[in-house]
């Protein structure tokens, strides 16, 4: 049991489609689910994880359908975006009752090599209610873990931690995907994807937008057609100098300056400063017009 397979899935709540027909295959190693928050993320990881049903569709995890089937969790852990670790206990009494659950032969042993592996030893006695945020999502990792999983996934699990926090996870995260597990872990941020090796599914809006390598990925966003607005101390002349230029497809002057649509983003970020110079023109300001992640999401789904 180590692939995790959605075959035309679809998830509706009234008439609200969450998830719409989505087909994929998340196989060993570490894949990043990657979208704006309310894109359908964590219902995708919700299906994966048998807690709800698909409206259609089939999810499937190792050979074995996802929906109705506890003993899939002999094999895969799960970290849910919302904390529901009660603050009375310590991290200790947390992970081994994890492992008492998974009725493990030695519950002690493998609770100490989990808050070992998440570095939360020296402060396993400690009550959760007194950990920072970053130390709580790791003592979740770690009750997730007890029982070495294949499978394992995790929704957005770099909330709250330092930087020193998000490095350790993302090693971890790594090693254990180089072991051979399956590891898929939800994100909106683009920087946590990039430092993360393995392939990326994109969704927006409930839909698989785009899939592959991270390099592919950024590919696509980077060529896509963008918009800036650029102030300078002459934005008629600017606008003229640009409407010649092969990598912009539309000008306009606006109140705020010069509304530029630049269908090759690499050629146009290079050339405007030379352009400038040339025409004795000073930038006083360039702000892209339309780099929410919503919008470059959008995008995806419309190549």
């Amino acid at each position: 049991m180590s692939s995790i397979e959605l075959n035309g899935v679809s998830r509706w709540y009234g008439n609200v489609v969450a998830v719409n027909d989505v087909t994929l295959t998340i196989g060993p190693g570490l894949t990043g689910l990657l979208g704006p928050n309310g894109a359908g993320k964590t219902t995708v990881l919700h299906l994966m994880a048998g807690l709800l049903a698909p409206s259609q569709g089939e999810v499937t995890v190792g050979d074995e359908p996802a929906w109705r089937n506890p003993d899939m969790y002999r094999n895969l852990g799960l970290v849910t975006e919302r904390e529901s670790v009660p603050g009375f206990l310590t991290a200790w009494e947390f992970v081994l009752a994890s492992a008492k659950l998974h009725k493990l032969p030695n519950p002690e042993e493998a609770a100490r090599a989990a808050l070992s592996i998440v570095e939360l030893v020296d402060a396993q006695d400690r009550r959760i209610s007194t950990y920072s945020k970053g130390m709580r999502q790791r003592s979740r990792v770690a009750a997730a873990l007890v029982h070495d999983p294949k499978v394992l996934l995790l929704d957005e699990p770099f909330n709250g931690m330092d930087p020193r926090q998000r490095l350790h996870m993302m090693t971890l995260l790594n090693k254990m995907a180089d072991e051979g597990r399956t590891i898929l872990f939800s994100s909106h941020i683009l920087e946590e994807v990039e430092q993360l090796s393995g392939t990326v599914q994109v969704i927006v809006a409930g839909r698989l937008a785009a899939s592959g390598d991270y390099r592919h990925i950024r590919r696509l966003m980077t060529n896509r057609p963008h918009q800036f607005t650029i102030s300078s101390s002459d934005d008629r002349l600017l606008a003229t100098v640009l409407m010649g230029q092969d990598s912009v497809s539309g000008v306009s002057l606006e109140p705020t300056g010069v509304l530029v649509q630049a269908n090759d983003y690499g050629t146009f970020t290079r050339a405007i400063a030379k352009l400038a110079r040339e025409h004795k023109i000073r930038l006083t300001q360039i702000l892209p017009s339309d780099e929410s992640l919503e919008k470059v999401f959008s995008y995806l789904v419309a190549t």
